[in-house]
Protein backbone atom coordinates (compact mmCIF):
# COMPACT_ATOMS: atom_id res chain seq x y z
CA UNK A 1 0.00 0.00 0.00
CA UNK A 2 2.12 2.88 -1.33
CA UNK A 3 1.85 5.77 0.72
CA UNK A 4 4.42 8.62 2.46
CA UNK A 5 5.30 8.51 6.21
CA UNK A 6 3.32 9.82 8.76
CA UNK A 7 4.11 13.59 9.47
CA UNK A 8 4.51 12.99 12.75
CA UNK A 9 7.45 10.28 11.40
CA UNK A 10 8.71 12.73 9.50
CA UNK A 11 10.07 14.65 12.39
CA UNK A 12 12.23 13.52 15.78
CA UNK A 13 12.61 15.65 19.14
CA UNK A 14 15.64 17.68 17.39
CA UNK A 15 13.97 18.29 13.90
CA UNK A 16 14.57 16.61 10.59
CA UNK A 17 14.81 12.86 10.86
CA UNK A 18 18.02 11.56 8.94
CA UNK A 19 16.45 7.91 8.74
CA UNK A 20 13.13 8.89 6.70
CA UNK A 21 14.56 6.61 4.23
CA UNK A 22 15.98 4.20 6.15
CA UNK A 23 15.35 0.44 4.12
CA UNK A 24 14.04 -1.10 6.92
CA UNK A 25 10.74 -2.07 8.16
CA UNK A 26 9.61 0.77 10.84
CA UNK A 27 6.71 0.75 13.20
CA UNK A 28 4.91 3.93 14.02
CA UNK A 29 1.74 3.58 15.87
CA UNK A 30 0.97 0.32 14.36
CA UNK A 31 1.63 1.28 10.83
CA UNK A 32 4.52 -0.99 9.21
CA UNK A 33 6.83 0.91 6.23
CA UNK A 34 9.48 -0.86 4.26
CA UNK A 35 11.42 1.44 2.34
CA UNK A 36 9.27 4.11 3.03
CA UNK A 37 6.34 2.71 1.87
CA UNK A 38 3.20 1.91 4.04
CA UNK A 39 3.16 -1.99 3.54
CA UNK A 40 0.51 -2.88 6.48
CA UNK A 41 -1.11 -1.75 9.82
CA UNK A 42 -4.06 -2.82 12.43
CA UNK A 43 -7.28 -1.55 10.79
CA UNK A 44 -8.23 1.10 13.48
CA UNK A 45 -4.23 2.41 12.66
CA UNK A 46 -5.11 2.74 8.62
CA UNK A 47 -8.41 4.26 9.78
CA UNK A 48 -6.55 6.96 11.63
CA UNK A 49 -3.89 7.40 9.16
CA UNK A 50 -7.00 8.10 6.12
CA UNK A 51 -8.25 10.82 8.89
CA UNK A 52 -7.40 14.44 7.45
CA UNK A 53 -6.15 17.46 9.77
CA UNK A 54 -5.59 20.19 10.14
CA UNK A 55 -1.85 19.72 9.13
CA UNK A 56 -2.13 16.28 7.23
CA UNK A 57 -4.31 14.77 4.59
CA UNK A 58 -3.41 10.93 2.71
CA UNK A 59 -2.56 10.94 -0.37
CA UNK A 60 -4.82 10.24 -3.49
CA UNK A 61 -2.89 6.59 -3.50
CA UNK A 62 -3.64 6.03 -0.49
CA UNK A 63 -7.51 7.00 -0.22
CA UNK A 64 -7.92 4.92 -3.19
CA UNK A 65 -6.41 2.14 -1.60
CA UNK A 66 -7.67 2.04 1.44
CA UNK A 67 -11.17 2.75 0.10
CA UNK A 68 -11.19 -0.32 -2.01
CA UNK A 69 -9.53 -2.52 -0.02
CA UNK A 70 -11.00 -1.87 3.50
CA UNK A 71 -14.35 -3.17 2.43
CA UNK A 72 -13.03 -6.90 2.93
CA UNK A 73 -12.95 -6.09 7.01
CA UNK A 74 -15.26 -2.52 7.40
CA UNK A 75 -18.26 -2.38 5.81
CA UNK A 76 -18.08 1.21 3.93
CA UNK A 77 -21.21 3.32 5.82
CA UNK A 78 -19.33 2.04 8.94
CA UNK A 79 -16.18 3.37 7.77
CA UNK A 80 -17.62 6.29 7.18
CA UNK A 81 -19.38 6.63 10.51
CA UNK A 82 -15.40 6.10 12.07
CA UNK A 83 -14.33 8.58 9.83
CA UNK A 84 -16.52 11.36 10.83
CA UNK A 85 -16.90 10.38 14.60
CA UNK A 86 -13.09 10.86 14.59
CA UNK A 87 -13.18 14.08 12.96
CA UNK A 88 -15.53 15.55 15.70
CA UNK A 89 -13.84 14.48 18.31
CA UNK A 90 -10.51 15.70 17.06
CA UNK A 91 -11.80 18.69 16.28
CA UNK A 92 -14.24 18.54 18.70
CA UNK A 93 -16.99 19.67 16.56
CA UNK A 94 -19.67 18.89 18.94
CA UNK A 95 -18.53 21.90 21.24
CA UNK A 96 -20.15 24.99 22.10
CA UNK A 97 -17.68 26.98 21.48
CA UNK A 98 -15.59 26.72 18.28
CA UNK A 99 -12.15 27.28 17.08
CA UNK A 100 -13.44 29.12 14.06
CA UNK A 101 -9.54 29.75 12.88
CA UNK A 102 -8.65 26.27 13.42
CA UNK A 103 -12.18 24.77 11.52
CA UNK A 104 -10.98 26.67 8.64
CA UNK A 105 -8.38 25.51 7.91
CA UNK A 106 -9.72 21.82 8.49
CA UNK A 107 -13.04 21.84 6.55
CA UNK A 108 -11.36 22.17 3.41
CA UNK A 109 -9.12 18.92 4.71
CA UNK A 110 -12.65 16.89 4.91
CA UNK A 111 -14.47 18.13 2.17
CA UNK A 112 -11.98 16.72 -0.07
CA UNK A 113 -11.93 13.18 1.38
CA UNK A 114 -15.88 13.43 1.11
CA UNK A 115 -15.33 14.65 -2.62
CA UNK A 116 -12.41 11.63 -3.47
CA UNK A 117 -14.75 9.32 -1.76
CA UNK A 118 -18.42 9.91 -3.65
CA UNK A 119 -16.15 10.51 -7.04
CA UNK A 120 -14.01 6.72 -7.11
CA UNK A 121 -16.84 4.94 -5.31
CA UNK A 122 -20.15 6.74 -5.63
CA UNK A 123 -22.01 3.26 -5.54
CA UNK A 124 -21.27 3.38 -1.71
CA UNK A 125 -23.64 5.76 -2.06
CA UNK A 126 -26.82 3.82 -2.85
CA UNK A 127 -27.28 2.44 0.69
CA UNK A 128 -28.92 5.17 2.58
CA UNK A 129 -26.66 4.49 5.75
CA UNK A 130 -23.79 6.10 3.63
CA UNK A 131 -25.80 9.00 2.72
CA UNK A 132 -27.48 10.05 6.27
CA UNK A 133 -23.58 10.09 7.37
CA UNK A 134 -22.95 12.30 4.60
CA UNK A 135 -26.13 14.25 4.99
CA UNK A 136 -24.89 14.84 8.79
CA UNK A 137 -21.17 16.09 8.08
CA UNK A 138 -22.70 18.31 5.35
CA UNK A 139 -24.21 20.16 8.23
CA UNK A 140 -22.01 20.24 10.33
CA UNK A 141 -19.40 22.08 8.08
CA UNK A 142 -22.20 24.18 6.32
CA UNK A 143 -22.74 25.79 9.70
CA UNK A 144 -19.00 27.22 9.94
CA UNK A 145 -19.05 28.95 6.07
CA UNK A 146 -21.11 29.71 3.48
CA UNK A 147 -18.20 28.83 1.10
CA UNK A 148 -18.18 25.68 2.73
CA UNK A 149 -22.03 25.15 2.49
CA UNK A 150 -21.64 25.21 -1.50
CA UNK A 151 -18.63 23.27 -1.70
CA UNK A 152 -20.54 20.67 0.10
CA UNK A 153 -24.00 21.06 -2.01
CA UNK A 154 -21.85 20.46 -4.83
CA UNK A 155 -20.14 17.46 -3.71
CA UNK A 156 -23.66 16.10 -2.97
CA UNK A 157 -25.04 16.92 -6.66
CA UNK A 158 -22.61 15.52 -8.43
CA UNK A 159 -23.25 12.38 -6.56
CA UNK A 160 -26.39 12.29 -6.91
CA UNK A 161 -26.01 12.58 -10.51
CA UNK A 162 -23.59 10.11 -10.79
CA UNK A 163 -26.31 7.80 -8.96
CA UNK A 164 -29.16 8.85 -11.33
CA UNK A 165 -26.68 7.99 -14.54
CA UNK A 166 -26.24 4.62 -13.00
CA UNK A 167 -30.70 4.20 -12.47
CA UNK A 168 -30.29 5.18 -16.00
CA UNK A 169 -28.20 3.04 -17.16
CA UNK A 170 -29.68 -0.06 -15.47
CA UNK A 171 -32.97 0.86 -16.75
CA UNK A 172 -31.22 0.63 -20.33
CA UNK A 173 -29.98 -2.39 -19.98
CA UNK A 174 -33.18 -4.11 -18.36
CA UNK A 175 -35.45 -2.56 -21.47
CA UNK A 176 -33.00 -4.24 -23.96
CA UNK A 177 -33.18 -7.59 -22.29
CA UNK A 178 -36.57 -7.18 -22.48
CA UNK A 179 -36.89 -6.22 -25.79
CA UNK A 180 -34.76 -9.47 -26.97
CA UNK A 181 -37.09 -11.45 -25.01
CA UNK A 182 -39.74 -10.12 -27.17
CA UNK A 183 -38.00 -10.21 -30.11
CA UNK A 184 -37.04 -14.51 -29.69
CA UNK A 185 -40.34 -14.88 -29.26
CA UNK A 186 -41.33 -13.30 -32.33
CA UNK A 187 -38.52 -15.10 -34.10
CA UNK A 188 -39.49 -19.03 -33.04
CA UNK A 189 -43.01 -18.03 -34.63
CA UNK A 190 -41.82 -15.96 -37.62
CA UNK A 191 -38.51 -17.15 -38.42
CA UNK A 192 -38.13 -15.20 -41.18
CA UNK A 193 -38.72 -12.03 -39.34
CA UNK A 194 -35.21 -11.83 -39.45
CA UNK A 195 -34.70 -10.85 -43.29
CA UNK A 196 -31.40 -9.19 -43.48
CA UNK A 197 -28.11 -10.01 -41.78
CA UNK A 198 -25.27 -7.19 -40.35
CA UNK A 199 -23.10 -7.52 -43.92
CA UNK A 200 -26.56 -5.72 -45.27
CA UNK A 201 -27.03 -3.74 -42.18
CA UNK A 202 -23.75 -2.48 -41.82
CA UNK A 203 -21.07 -3.31 -45.18
CA UNK A 204 -18.44 -1.77 -43.43
CA UNK A 205 -16.21 -3.83 -40.59
CA UNK A 206 -14.53 -0.82 -39.52
CA UNK A 207 -17.86 0.97 -38.57
CA UNK A 208 -18.92 -2.17 -37.39
CA UNK A 209 -15.67 -2.14 -35.38
CA UNK A 210 -15.96 1.62 -34.22
CA UNK A 211 -19.77 0.77 -32.48
CA UNK A 212 -18.18 -2.31 -30.65
CA UNK A 213 -15.82 0.42 -29.23
CA UNK A 214 -18.46 2.83 -27.87
CA UNK A 215 -20.57 -0.10 -26.58
CA UNK A 216 -17.14 -1.13 -24.90
CA UNK A 217 -16.54 1.76 -23.39
CA UNK A 218 -19.56 2.81 -22.40
CA UNK A 219 -20.10 -0.42 -20.03
CA UNK A 220 -16.64 -0.21 -18.92
CA UNK A 221 -17.15 3.42 -17.84
CA UNK A 222 -20.00 2.44 -15.26
CA UNK A 223 -17.90 -0.86 -13.67
CA UNK A 224 -16.35 0.74 -9.88
CA UNK A 225 -13.54 -0.84 -8.82
CA UNK A 226 -14.96 -1.93 -5.86
CA UNK A 227 -16.97 -4.69 -7.93
CA UNK A 228 -13.53 -6.28 -9.02
CA UNK A 229 -12.94 -6.86 -5.13
CA UNK A 230 -16.38 -8.16 -4.86
CA UNK A 231 -16.51 -10.50 -7.57
CA UNK A 232 -13.42 -12.24 -6.36
CA UNK A 233 -14.04 -12.09 -2.35
CA UNK A 234 -13.66 -15.47 -0.77
CA UNK A 235 -17.21 -16.56 0.94
CA UNK A 236 -17.18 -16.19 5.01
CA UNK A 237 -15.39 -19.20 6.03
CA UNK A 238 -17.61 -19.63 8.78
CA UNK A 239 -20.58 -19.84 7.14
CA UNK A 240 -20.40 -21.48 3.39
CA UNK A 241 -23.99 -21.02 2.44
CA UNK A 242 -23.56 -17.01 3.03
CA UNK A 243 -21.43 -14.52 1.53
CA UNK A 244 -20.50 -11.99 3.71
CA UNK A 245 -20.23 -9.17 0.62
CA UNK A 246 -23.98 -9.53 -0.24
CA UNK A 247 -23.93 -6.45 1.36
CA UNK A 248 -22.10 -4.70 -0.31
CA UNK A 249 -22.90 -5.21 -3.45
CA UNK A 250 -24.55 -2.03 -5.22
CA UNK A 251 -23.96 -2.56 -8.69
CA UNK A 252 -24.05 -5.61 -11.07
CA UNK A 253 -22.23 -3.44 -14.09
CA UNK A 254 -19.13 -6.14 -14.07
CA UNK A 255 -21.75 -9.08 -14.66
CA UNK A 256 -23.45 -6.77 -17.70
CA UNK A 257 -19.86 -6.30 -18.81
CA UNK A 258 -19.33 -10.15 -18.71
CA UNK A 259 -22.65 -10.74 -20.45
CA UNK A 260 -21.82 -8.47 -23.41
CA UNK A 261 -19.03 -10.43 -24.08
CA UNK A 262 -20.63 -13.29 -24.14
CA UNK A 263 -23.57 -12.04 -26.20
CA UNK A 264 -21.21 -10.56 -28.68
CA UNK A 265 -19.49 -14.39 -29.46
CA UNK A 266 -22.98 -15.46 -29.61
CA UNK A 267 -24.19 -12.94 -32.06
CA UNK A 268 -21.07 -13.82 -34.43
CA UNK A 269 -21.93 -17.33 -33.97
CA UNK A 270 -25.65 -16.65 -34.83
CA UNK A 271 -24.84 -14.27 -37.75
CA UNK A 272 -22.49 -16.74 -39.66
CA UNK A 273 -24.88 -19.86 -39.04
CA UNK A 274 -28.05 -18.16 -40.05
CA UNK A 275 -27.57 -18.06 -44.23
CA UNK A 276 -28.35 -21.45 -45.85
CA UNK A 277 -25.87 -21.19 -48.32
CA UNK A 278 -22.32 -21.93 -47.81
CA UNK A 279 -20.91 -18.79 -49.86
CA UNK A 280 -23.16 -16.49 -47.37
CA UNK A 281 -21.75 -18.05 -44.44
CA UNK A 282 -18.24 -17.55 -46.40
CA UNK A 283 -19.17 -13.94 -47.02
CA UNK A 284 -20.07 -13.63 -43.03
CA UNK A 285 -16.79 -15.34 -41.66
CA UNK A 286 -14.66 -13.44 -43.80
CA UNK A 287 -16.53 -9.92 -42.44
CA UNK A 288 -15.99 -10.98 -38.94
CA UNK A 289 -12.58 -11.34 -39.46
CA UNK A 290 -12.44 -7.92 -41.13
CA UNK A 291 -14.33 -6.33 -38.02
CA UNK A 292 -11.50 -8.31 -35.30
CA UNK A 293 -8.83 -7.03 -37.29
CA UNK A 294 -10.34 -3.26 -37.16
CA UNK A 295 -10.84 -3.83 -33.48
CA UNK A 296 -7.51 -4.97 -33.25
CA UNK A 297 -5.81 -1.50 -34.90
CA UNK A 298 -8.34 0.33 -32.94
CA UNK A 299 -7.14 -1.42 -29.50
CA UNK A 300 -10.39 -2.93 -29.01
CA UNK A 301 -9.08 -6.30 -27.71
CA UNK A 302 -12.20 -7.35 -25.94
CA UNK A 303 -14.60 -7.06 -28.94
CA UNK A 304 -11.23 -8.96 -30.71
CA UNK A 305 -11.85 -11.83 -28.05
CA UNK A 306 -15.36 -11.73 -28.25
CA UNK A 307 -15.36 -12.22 -31.90
CA UNK A 308 -12.62 -15.14 -32.09
CA UNK A 309 -14.54 -16.98 -29.50
CA UNK A 310 -17.69 -16.95 -30.80
CA UNK A 311 -15.79 -18.04 -34.56
CA UNK A 312 -14.15 -20.75 -32.73
CA UNK A 313 -17.43 -21.87 -31.13
CA UNK A 314 -17.96 -25.92 -31.86
CA UNK A 315 -21.23 -25.04 -34.66
CA UNK A 316 -19.20 -22.36 -36.31
CA UNK A 317 -16.06 -24.44 -36.32
CA UNK A 318 -17.50 -27.47 -37.57
CA UNK A 319 -18.32 -26.03 -41.04
CA UNK A 320 -15.87 -27.37 -42.94
CA UNK A 321 -17.05 -26.91 -46.49
CA UNK A 322 -17.68 -23.30 -45.22
CA UNK A 323 -14.26 -22.74 -43.99
CA UNK A 324 -12.49 -24.39 -46.80
CA UNK A 325 -13.87 -21.05 -48.96
CA UNK A 326 -11.84 -18.60 -46.82
CA UNK A 327 -8.67 -17.64 -47.29
CA UNK A 328 -7.75 -17.85 -43.05
CA UNK A 329 -3.94 -16.20 -42.75
CA UNK A 330 -5.94 -13.43 -41.51
CA UNK A 331 -7.50 -14.92 -38.61
CA UNK A 332 -4.60 -17.13 -37.87
CA UNK A 333 -2.34 -14.07 -37.59
CA UNK A 334 -5.75 -12.76 -35.04
CA UNK A 335 -5.62 -16.10 -33.10
CA UNK A 336 -1.89 -16.00 -32.59
CA UNK A 337 -2.26 -12.26 -31.53
CA UNK A 338 -5.08 -13.67 -28.60
CA UNK A 339 -2.72 -17.00 -27.85
CA UNK A 340 -3.04 -18.00 -24.19
CA UNK A 341 0.24 -19.35 -24.13
CA UNK A 342 3.32 -17.28 -21.72
CA UNK A 343 0.41 -15.57 -19.81
CA UNK A 344 -0.92 -14.35 -22.96
CA UNK A 345 2.31 -12.72 -24.31
CA UNK A 346 1.33 -12.13 -27.33
CA UNK A 347 -1.63 -9.89 -26.10
CA UNK A 348 0.47 -8.27 -23.64
CA UNK A 349 2.75 -7.06 -26.09
CA UNK A 350 0.16 -5.49 -28.31
CA UNK A 351 -1.82 -3.89 -25.14
CA UNK A 352 1.46 -1.98 -24.68
CA UNK A 353 1.75 -1.14 -27.89
CA UNK A 354 -1.76 0.03 -28.37
CA UNK A 355 -1.69 2.15 -24.99
CA UNK A 356 1.29 3.69 -26.16
CA UNK A 357 -0.42 4.65 -29.09
CA UNK A 358 -3.15 5.84 -27.45
CA UNK A 359 -1.50 8.26 -25.62
CA UNK A 360 0.20 10.16 -28.12
CA UNK A 361 -3.04 9.82 -30.41
CA UNK A 362 -4.06 13.08 -32.10
CA UNK A 363 -7.91 12.11 -33.27
CA UNK A 364 -11.05 10.23 -31.35
CA UNK A 365 -10.16 7.31 -34.60
CA UNK A 366 -6.54 6.85 -32.92
CA UNK A 367 -7.70 6.89 -29.04
CA UNK A 368 -9.44 3.50 -28.55
CA UNK A 369 -8.11 1.39 -26.46
CA UNK A 370 -10.37 -1.37 -24.59
CA UNK A 371 -8.10 -4.00 -22.89
CA UNK A 372 -9.24 -7.72 -22.27
CA UNK A 373 -10.81 -6.95 -18.84
CA UNK A 374 -9.91 -9.85 -16.78
CA UNK A 375 -6.35 -10.07 -17.89
CA UNK A 376 -4.95 -6.67 -17.11
CA UNK A 377 -6.20 -7.55 -13.30
CA UNK A 378 -3.33 -9.84 -12.93
CA UNK A 379 -0.87 -8.42 -14.44
CA UNK A 380 2.24 -8.42 -12.53
CA UNK A 381 -0.40 -9.18 -9.56
CA UNK A 382 -1.93 -6.03 -9.25
CA UNK A 383 -4.53 -4.23 -10.88
CA UNK A 384 -3.18 -1.78 -13.37
CA UNK A 385 -5.53 1.58 -11.80
CA UNK A 386 -4.03 4.38 -13.37
CA UNK A 387 -4.18 2.92 -16.84
CA UNK A 388 -7.99 1.98 -15.46
CA UNK A 389 -8.91 5.36 -14.71
CA UNK A 390 -7.47 6.55 -17.90
CA UNK A 391 -9.52 4.04 -20.00
CA UNK A 392 -12.37 5.70 -17.72
CA UNK A 393 -11.66 9.26 -18.11
CA UNK A 394 -14.29 10.61 -20.78
CA UNK A 395 -15.08 7.45 -22.47
CA UNK A 396 -18.63 8.05 -22.53
CA UNK A 397 -17.70 11.26 -24.78
CA UNK A 398 -16.29 9.49 -27.38
CA UNK A 399 -19.29 9.34 -30.17
CA UNK A 400 -20.02 10.46 -33.20
CA UNK A 401 -23.04 11.82 -35.02
CA UNK A 402 -24.73 8.77 -35.58
CA UNK A 403 -26.07 7.89 -39.21
CA UNK A 404 -29.00 5.45 -40.31
CA UNK A 405 -26.43 2.64 -40.77
CA UNK A 406 -24.66 2.88 -37.58
CA UNK A 407 -28.68 3.30 -35.69
CA UNK A 408 -29.22 0.35 -37.45
CA UNK A 409 -26.05 -1.85 -36.52
CA UNK A 410 -26.48 -0.70 -32.90
CA UNK A 411 -29.81 -1.98 -32.76
CA UNK A 412 -28.39 -5.56 -35.11
CA UNK A 413 -25.37 -5.40 -31.69
CA UNK A 414 -27.32 -5.07 -28.80
CA UNK A 415 -31.15 -5.87 -29.60
CA UNK A 416 -31.19 -8.83 -32.73
CA UNK A 417 -32.19 -12.26 -30.77
CA UNK A 418 -29.75 -14.95 -30.40
CA UNK A 419 -29.35 -18.56 -30.54
CA UNK A 420 -27.95 -18.15 -26.97
CA UNK A 421 -27.57 -22.33 -26.59
CA UNK A 422 -24.75 -24.21 -28.90
CA UNK A 423 -27.37 -26.77 -29.43
CA UNK A 424 -29.30 -24.39 -31.06
CA UNK A 425 -26.79 -22.82 -33.33
CA UNK A 426 -26.09 -26.98 -34.18
CA UNK A 427 -29.81 -27.55 -34.85
CA UNK A 428 -30.15 -24.50 -37.13
CA UNK A 429 -27.41 -25.43 -39.67
CA UNK A 430 -27.73 -29.79 -39.26
CA UNK A 431 -29.79 -29.20 -42.64
CA UNK A 432 -26.90 -27.76 -44.75
CA UNK A 433 -23.87 -28.61 -43.27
Amino acid sequence: MPQTPTFAAMFNSSGYSRHLYSSSEENYGGLFYHDNNLVSGSLEALIQHLVPTVDYYPDRTYVFTFLLSSRLFIQPHELLAKVCLMCIEQQRLNEAILDKAKIRKFAPKIMQLLAEWTEIFPYDFRDERMMRNLKDMTLKIATLDELHRKTMQQITQNLIQKLATLNQYEEVLSKLNATVTDRLTVLKTKPQSIQRDIVTICSDPYTLAQQLTHIELERLSHIGPEEFVQAFAHKDTLDNNKNCFNDLKKASNLEAYVEWFNRLSYLVATEICMPVKKKHRARVIEYFIDVARECFNIGNFNSLMAIISGMNMSPVSRLKKTWAKIKTAKFDILEHQMDPSSNFYNYRTALRGAAQRSMTAHSTREKGLQPILGKRQHEEGHGDFDNYWQTMDGSAARREIFSDEIIDACDRLLGVPLFVQALDLCHLQLSWV
